[in-house]
């Protein structure tokens, strides 16, 4: 019996597939095999970047951190191990957060870490 290729489970992998390509250029969104490609590399890219913008958005808070404390007169690492000294605990989001939104705070923050 020859195989059957036509069959309405193809026939939906294939819709579901170019479903998932709408919008790409060209034949990615149009022909089955290269829509395929561009659906599995877009699907690695974006299991590697949820990883990557943790870091990315981590080192983003330490520059934040850092141009703060050095407005404060202190630099990033003498801040943070004041603040571990002290057993102060505040992570870092809220810490650029601050640096960046409420300077006062920050300076208050930093004047107990040094001290």
């Amino acid at each position: 019996m020859p195989k059957a290729t036509q069959s309405v489970p193809s026939h939906r992998r294939r819709r579901k597939m170019l479903k998932f390509a709408k919008g790409y250029r060209g034949a990615k969104s149009k022909l089955f095999k290269t829509a395929k490609e561009a659906v599995h590399k877009s699907w690695l890219y974006a299991y590697r970047d949820r990883k990557r913008k943790k870091r990315d958005f981590r080192k983003l808070w330490i520059i934040r951190i850092n141009a703060g404390a050095r407005l404060a007169g202190t630099t990033y690492s003498r801040l943070i191990h004041g603040l571990k000294e002290k057993n102060i605990i505040i992570n870092r989001k809220i810490l650029a957060d601050l640096a960046v939104t409420d300077p006062g705070t920050f300076q208050l923050i930093v004047e107990k870490a040094a001290n």
